[in-house]
């Protein structure tokens, strides 16, 4: 057997998150319906992360395990051609077969698009959180300083986590205006659930002086959910990047 690492990109606006679910489609389970069909055997699928429903990907990695024999050459065609047209494979290489797409991972990157105009934009309301008020980039980006480095993120995440250990280390957390549409990118060496959601929303409340600044509110210390910002809608979140030992912005 040998190991593939399988980049794809999806548009999660159908589906109820990455992981496979009773109640509905998830990206998982269409990628392993499809890879079934090709490889004649049903393979398990391993994630880089868990998306929640009607988040997005422009990169999302997984690997898989299939016989010596499965000719590479013919792979991406093949599998493009049985995916719907809301996900698409990128790429697809062998790896070490001890090599996993979570584990591996050292960080990982993360968009969210605010559409800060009073026009409804039909092309965008799938991919963007539409907030009619004028936000305040200024204070969003100082906010976006105040979280960059190692700290403890336990305020940031909803109680469904997983984990017990919530301090993680926020590399890079910058907003930009392009035109109509603030984006917000994040680089950290791992995320807890709805904690780029939760910073987003955040950010929006601290615009809007109904949250304090990190510095003022002991957010860290006290590790209070209530002191942090509401949770920012899924759609407007996209996985941009993951992050692997060797690679150029590792």
């Amino acid at each position: 057997m040998k190991r593939m690492l399988l980049t794809i990109a999806y548009d999660g606006t159908a589906f109820h998150g990455w992981q496979v679910q009773p109640n509905g489609i998830t990206v998982q389970e269409t990628l392993q319906n499809a890879l079934e069909k090709l490889l004649g055997t049903r393979p398990a699928v391993t994630g880089c992360s868990r998306t929640d429903a009607g988040v997005h990907a422009r990169e999302f990695c997984c690997h898989f395990d299939c016989d010596e024999k499965f000719p590479e050459n013919a792979f991406l065609r093949g599998l493009d051609s049985l995916l719907p047209p809301d996900i698409a494979v990128k790429g697809v290489k062998r790896v070490a077969n001890d090599f996993h797409a979570r584990y591996n991972a050292c960080g990982k990157t993360y968009a969210y698009y605010i559409l800060n105009s009073q026009k409804r934009d039909p092309f965008l309301s799938r991919y963007s959180w539409q907030i009619e008020r004028p936000l305040d980039l200024e204070k969003i980006n100082r906010f976006c300083g105040q979280i960059t480095g190692e700290h403890d993120f336990y305020a940031f995440s909803s109680s469904g986590r997983s984990v017990e250990d919530t301090v993680r280390c926020v590399s890079f957390c910058k907003a930009e205006r392009q035109g109509d549409m603030i984006i917000l990118k994040i680089t950290a060496n791992g995320f807890l659930y709805n904690m780029v959601r939760i910073i987003v929303g955040t950010a929006v409340a601290i615009s809007d002086g109904r949250c304090l600044l990190p510095q003022d509110s002991r957010i860290f210390e006290e590790k209070k959910r209530e002191l942090a910002g509401d949770t920012a809608p899924p759609q407007g979140l996209f996985l941009e990047k993951i992050i692997y030992p060797g690679d150029e912005n590792a």
